[in-house]
């Protein structure tokens, strides 16, 4: 059973919000990914908030550019955290995105990431769902640990090749 689920208003989200997706896989938990419009489809959307409790999900990623009401929505009828992602756009860069999403009245709170911030919604939901899985706490952490030996290994290279020899290689 899906535990989270992720739901864009456009198919144009889809780039961003595959990286949640890319990192659920990765940690091993299972979720749902849709796209539904707020604005072009109420009925479906408000079917889909308030049936995913009842299909088992725990945290539900939405994201939304512009007028970005889904997360939002998504925050006022489904019980358990929402995370919004904001899009950018080409006419704000997704400011109004951000603070659409981040800008949520008292009681229907949505934790915001950075704008096209997929691959951080999706480690904020497994750590959502890492307080009540041991197990997921376990791939969470190494996880952690595989980042942090990533970063040492790029220092080391730096300081063994220079910068310059580094910065060349780069690009």
């Amino acid at each position: 059973m899906a535990r989270v689920g992720i739901v864009m208003g456009s198919d144009s989200d889809l780039p961003v919000m595959s990286r949640a997706a890319e990192v659920l896989e990765k940690l091993g938990v299972d979720y749902e990914m849709t796209i539904i419009s707020a604005h072009r489809e109420p009925d479906v959307f408000f079917e889909y908030a308030r049936g995913a409790e009842e299909k088992g999900f725990k945290v539900i990623i939405a994201g939304a550019g512009k007028a970005a009401h889904l997360p939002g929505m998504c925050a006022a009828i489904f019980p358990m955290p929402v995370i919004g992602i904001p899009m950018k756009t080409s006419d704000l860069g997704g400011v109004d995105s951000l603070y659409s999403i981040v800008q949520m009245p008292s009681g229907i709170p949505v934790a915001t990431v950075a704008i096209n911030g997929g691959a951080n919604a999706g480690i904020l939901a497994a750590k959502i769902l890492a307080t009540s899985d041991a197990e997921l706490l376990k791939r969470l952490k190494a996880c952690s640990e595989e980042m942090k030996q990533e970063v040492e290994g790029k220092a080391k290279k730096l300081d063994e090749m220079g910068y310059q020899a580094y910065l060349a290689q780069m690009r």
